[in-house]
């Protein structure tokens, strides 16, 4: 096995284990708004029976890889005022956009989706995306970008390769058999 193909692997495996602790934090994001801030009870935000939210995952992903290049670039100083802007509008286009998308996938698949709420906001398209919302998934974007993600690498540099492959393989197993559970058991 070459050097690329390790490095290659192990990047897929760390982006996956970002992935998953993204759509944990999203689930607990949505848990706790609707739990504390609105009131309406605990209930499970996401698809799947387990805690987690995959297009929050899918979201983080896609600011990385859409995004990241901007993080890391080096920028004359007038820049550096400009980027966390770009940043938010960035993050607040590309996640409206996956949201849309997502509200469509889940009406096809299961006849509606979690945030059909979005009908009660001023600015709203169909309930499946709300101004507000984009608003509030930019700033979380620039929190993610700048706080959250650096933290996740640094976390994700301790272990080693071996460590990286049994965490990897069990919470494959672990969301696979969920999506059993739920799409062909349930």
């Amino acid at each position: 096995m070459s050097i690329r193909e390790v490095i290659d692997k192990q990047r897929i495996q760390k982006l996956f284990l970002c992935f998953m602790m993204y759509a944990v934090l999203g689930w607990s994001y949505e848990v706790i708004l609707e739990t504390f801030i609105y009131r309406w009870g605990f209930r499970n935000r996401g698809v799947l029976f387990g805690p987690y939210c995959p297009v929050y995952g899918v979201g983080a992903l896609t600011f990385i890889l859409c995004l990241g290049w901007l993080m890391r670039k080096k920028e004359p100083k007038w820049l550096g005022y400009v980027k966390p802007v770009l940043i938010f509008l960035g993050c607040m286009v590309i996640a409206t956009l996956i949201e849309l998308a997502a509200s469509y996938i889940l009406e096809y698949a299961t006849g509606a989706w979690p945030w059909q709420t979005y009908a009660d906001y001023k600015y709203n398209y169909q309930a499946r995306i709300a101004l507000s919302t984009s608003i509030r998934f930019g700033l979380g974007g620039l929190a993610f970008l700048y706080a959250v993600q650096p933290f996740f690498e640094w976390l994700l540099a301790k272990p080693g390769k071996r460590a990286i492959n049994i965490i990897s393989a069990a919470v494959l197993v672990i969301v696979l058999a969920d999506c059993v559970y739920t799409f062909i058991i349930k």
